[in-house]
């Protein structure tokens, strides 16, 4: 094959692996695989498996990219109505139905099957149910018919971090119930926050979110509600001697600023603008908070390590 000949067949392959990339949501999973190492850590404590935690990560990925895949696959319709997605791969006819469900299916039971053989089946049975939500229940049900589908859509988004944590236990315990709380109520202002600041595509699709049947003030109102919620429910995990205190300075601490920030939508001259910022900070925060489950033994140990070097 001559040179022209393979760089054009190799343009074409890359542009088709580009395509079966963009439809499984990158930025979704990566931010998703954050939070299951902050549960994994937490759970290992300061005997991480990171042979294991590879096998976690790259199982929960592929049955998240599953249920992205699904997501556009059932919402081309919407996708074409929204100026920010109408050029996504499957609005645009590039990749057939048949053959996205079939990639959807292979994500799916591959990732599961990961988790099932290689980790233990609770945490793929948590991965099945989590699928099973946001595809499903929230996509084909709930996004198209109610203006509170988000608090059943946080469901999905707060199984990855219980399947980190199981992945280690193998059982679901009081912090496992904790953080699954934790990460529905963080989901839910950081979701609204969303719907705001692209209310004019929400509109255009006809997609009931909270601020197109409600009005944006009903939204904001939940956003600081959830926000709170979150706040005070942080430190669960240091009550119940999961985490430590260095945990829970840091997490209220951002936490505390993000109530503030969502206060200040009360008094804002510009939705779109403050909303965003909800929502990049959101991302910021359960960064923290992720990191700080995946440190706290290491900080533990250092700070009993301090003590008694000051006490000798």
């Amino acid at each position: 094959m001559d040179q022209p000949v393979f760089a054009a067949w190799s343009l074409w392959w890359a542009g088709l692996f580009k395509k079966y990339v963009s439809i499984t949501k990158p930025g979704i999973i990566v931010g998703n695989l954050i939070t299951v190492v902050g549960g994994f850590c937490l759970a290992s404590k300061s005997h991480v498996d990171f042979v294991q935690l590879a096998t976690t990560l790259l199982g929960i990925a592929l049955v998240i990219a599953s249920g992205c895949v699904f997501n556009n696959v059932i919402d081309q319709d919407i996708d074409r109505a929204m100026a920010r997605t109408q050029n996504r791969v499957m609005a645009q006819h590039e990749i057939s139905n048949p053959i996205a469900i079939a990639y959807a299916v292979f994500l799916g039971v591959g990732g599961m099957g990961l988790l099932a053989i290689q980790v233990n089946e609770l945490s793929a049975a948590i991965s099945a149910l989590g699928l099973f939500t946001y595809v499903v229940v929230y996509t084909l049900w709930l996004k198209r018919s109610s203006a509170r589908s988000t608090e059943i859509g946080s469901i999905a988004g707060a199984t990855p971090i219980v399947v980190g944590y199981t992945a280690v236990t193998n059982t679901l315990d009081g912090a496992a119930a904790i953080l699954f709380m934790l990460l529905c109520l963080w989901q839910i202002p950081h979701s609204y926050a969303i719907t705001i600041f692209r209310y004019a595509d929400y509109e255009s699709a006809s997609i009931p979110v909270l601020p197109v049947i409600k009005g944006i003030r009903a939204t904001k109102v939940s956003i600081f509600f959830y926000s709170v919620l979150f706040l005070l429910c942080l430190g669960l995990l240091t009550v119940f001697h999961y985490t430590g205190y260095a945990y829970l300075v840091i997490t209220i601490s951002g936490a505390a600023f993000w109530v503030w920030q969502t206060w200040q939508g009360f008094q804002t001259g510009n939705d779109a603008v403050w909303a965003k910022k909800v929502f990049l900070f959101s991302v910021i925060l359960i960064s923290i908070f992720s990191a700080m489950l995946a440190m706290n033994s290491s900080i533990e140990s250092l700070g009993c390590l301090l003590f008694r070097l000051c006490q000798s």
